[in-house]
C-alpha cells in the first residue's frame, strides 16, 4: 500500500504509518504502565518509544538523518580519486580481478577499464578528495569522515537496499530507524521517532527499506510529504470546530475501552490511540513543514527555491526535484531540532548504467548545495556534534565501463559491491579522515575494508547501543540489526 494513497480510515488504523502504537504507548506512559530502560522485550510487550530512553553507555549522537541515494552512485566519479585509472582507461582489467565474478549487465570478455572524466582536487586541512561534481560538500571537508571501501554482498538494487537499511537481504525486517525507534525512543511525544522523506523517482525498495518489520508497528518509518499537507487526510473536514472533534475522540475512546475491556483485543487500544495521535501531530505536523518562519538566507542556502535546470534526465524523474530534495534536507534539520530520533531522506535513482556523465551532474549538482547547506546549518546551531549525518547508496560502481548488448556507446558503469564510498558528519565522528584505500582501479579494498554491518554495528555505538544487545526475540530467536551470522565489529578508527 503505498502510504501517500491511503483512506482516512487505512490511514487511522493500519499499522503502516506506526501512528496508533506511538500515541496508544505515549497515552499509557501518562498512567505509569511502563518499565523504563531495556532494550531486550519480550515481544508483544508494552513500551512507549516516545520517552526517551539510554543505551547501554554514554551516547555521542541523539538524532540521524541518513540521506540514502538510492541506485547506487559512482564513487569513482565523486569521492575516490584513482588516478592509475585514468592512465589505464580503454584497457583490459586483469582477469585475476574478476574471476568468479558476476555482473549485473556487464559483457566481461569484451569489457574494457572507464578512466573518470571528472576533475579531483583536495579540499581543508585534511586535503580530502572531491570531484568537481561536489564543490559545496568539499567545504565541508574537515567536518567528514569518508569511507571509501565499503562493502556489500549484494549486487543488484533492491537486496542491496535491504541489506543497508535492514541489515539483512530478504523481506520482513526492522529498518534501522525502527531499531533505533525500538531502543532510545524519541523527545517529542506529538512526533513520531522515525520519520521517512523521498524524492525523485522513487527507490526500488520502496516501503520495505522503512518497515518496522517484526518490531512493534509503532516503530516503523512514518512517510512525510514536504508539500501540502504532511500527512493526507489528518486535517479535519471543513466546519468542524477543534471542540466537537475532541468531544466526539473522547466519547470514542470511552467506548472503545469498555469495548477492550471486555474481549483485550489490542487492535482496539490501536485504534483508540490511532485517533489520538493524530489529533495531536495536527497543530505539531503543519507547523513542522511550514518554512515561512526560516529565513531568506537560510533558504537561499540550502536552495530550496533553485530552479530546475533545463536539461533534466530521466532517471531522477520529473517535476521539482531540485526544490523537493533541497526542502527534505531543511525540513530533516527541523526534525531533528524537535526531537525526532531518525529522519530518512531517499532520493533515487543513481543507477547510471548509461549517460552517466549528464545523469551525475543533475544528481550531484542537486544533492551538493543542500547537503552542505545542512552540515554547516547544524554546526552553526550547535547541533551537529549530535546529530549524526550518513550519506551513500546500496553499492558502488564498477572501474570497468558497462558494455551492455544494444548500447551504441559505452557511457556508464554496472553494480559494483567490492568497494564503495560513503560519508558521515557529526555525531562524534572523526571529521577529516578518510578510512581506507583500494587498488590502483578501485575494484577492492588493500586495507580496512568496512562491511555494511560493521558501519551498522559502528552507527549504534555512536548512539551509545551495543549492536549485540539490542536484541528483539522472534520465532525463538533474539534478533538483531546486524546479522546474527555475521561477525560484524565496531571500526572504532571512524570515531571521533
Amino acid at each position: 500500500m503505498n502510504p501517500i494513497d491511503v483512506t482516512r480510515r487505512e490511514f487511522f488504523t493500519t499499522a503502516a504509518g506506526g501512528l496508533g502504537g506511538v500515541a496508544l504507548t505515549a497515552l499509557l506512559d501518562q498512567s505509569g504502565a511502563f518499565a523504563a530502560g531495556k532494550t531486550t522485550r519480550a515481544a508483544g510487550a508494552v513500551v512507549n518509544p516516545q520517552a526517551s530512553r539510554p543505551g547501554h553507555f554514554p551516547a555521542k549522537a541523539k538524532s540521524c538523518i541518513f540521506i540514502f541515494f538510492a541506485g547506487a552512485p559512482s564513487q569513482l566519479d565523486l569521492f575516490n580519486y584513482r588516478p592509475e585509472l585514468q592512465k589505464l582507461d580503454g584497457q583490459k582489467m586483469p582477469e585475476s580481478l574478476s574471476e568468479g565474478v558476476r555482473f549485473a549487465f556487464i559483457q566481461k570478455d569484451t569489457a574494457t577499464l572507464m578512466g573518470s572524466r571528472r576533475k579531483f582536487s583536495q579540499h581543508g586541512q585534511s586535503g580530502m578528495w572531491f570531484s568537481d561534481l561536489l564543490p559545496h560538500t568539499a567545504t565541508c571537508a574537515d567536518d567528514i569522515c569518508m569511507i571509501n571501501t565499503m562493502q556489500s554482498d549484494q549486487f543488484n538494487h533492491h537486496p542491496g537496499q535491504l541489506l543497508m537499511q535492514c541489515g539483512q537481504a530478504r523481506f520482513g525486517l526492522p529498518s534501522m530507524g525502527s531499531w533505533l525507534s525500538y531502543g532510545l525512543g524519541s523527545e517529542n511525544r506529538n512526533l513520531p521517532s522515525y520519520v521517512v522523506l523521498t524524492s525523485g523517482r522513487g527507490s526500488s525498495g520502496g516501503a520495505t527499506l522503512w518497515s518496522s518489520g517484526y518490531l512493534p508497528s509503532i516503530h516503523a518509518g512514518v512517510l512525510l510529504r514536504s508539500e501540502g499537507p504532511p500527512i493526507l487526510d489528518l486535517e479535519n473536514p471543513a466546519g468542524l470546530p477543534k471542540s466537537l472533534q475532541r468531544k466526539g475522540l473522547d466519547v470514542l475512546r470511552e467506548l472503545n475501552q469498555r469495548n477492550f475491556e471486555q474481549v483485550h483485543d489490542p487492535e482496539i487500544s490501536s485504534r483508540i490511540a490511532n485517533y489520538e495521535l493524530a489529533y495531536r501531530m495536527q497543530s505539531e505536523a503543519p507547523e513542522l513543514t511550514d518554512l515561512s518562519g526560516e529565513t531568506q538566507q537560510t533558504l537561499k542556502d540550502y536552495g530550496v527555491n533553485r530552479s530546475e535546470p533545463e536539461k533534466s534526465v530521466g532517471r531522477s524523474g520529473t517535476g521539482e526535484q531540485f526544490k523537493s530534495f533541497a526542502t527534505n534536507c531543511l525540513l530533516a534539520r527541523r526534525m531533528v531540532e524537535s526531537g525526532v530520533r531518525f529522519v530518512n531522506i531517499i532520493f533515487a535513482s543513481w543507477d547510471h548504467h548509461s549517460n552517466m556523465d549528464d545523469g551525475l551532474n543533475y544528481n550531484a549538482t542537486m544533492v551538493d548545495q543542500p547537503i552542505a547547506a545542512l552540515i554547516k546549518d547544524l554546526k552553526q546551531r550547535g547541533l551537529l556534534d549530535e546529530t549524526l549525518i550518513v550519506c551513500g547508496g546500496e553499492f558502488g560502481r564498477t572501474p570497468l565501463g558497462e558494455n551492455r548488448p544494444g548500447y551504441e556507446k559505452v557511457s556508464g558503469r554496472d553494480h559494483h559491491p567490492n568497494a564503495f564510498s560513503m560519508f558521515m558528519a557529526g555525531g562524534g565522528v572523526q571529521g577529516g579522515y578518510t578510512h581506507g584505500e583500494t587498488d590502483a582501479i578501485g575494484w577492492g579494498p588493500v586495507r580496512d575494508a568496512v562491511h555494511i554491518n560493521d558501519l551498522q554495528a559502528t552507527m549504534l555505538k555512536l548512539f551509545g547501543v551495543d549492536h549485540l544487545k539490542l536484541t528483539y526475540p522472534y520465532l525463538g530467536v533474539d534478533l538483531r540489526l546486524t546479522n546474527i551470522t555475521r561477525e560484524s565489529s565496531v571500526i572504532d578508527a571512524l570515531i571521533a
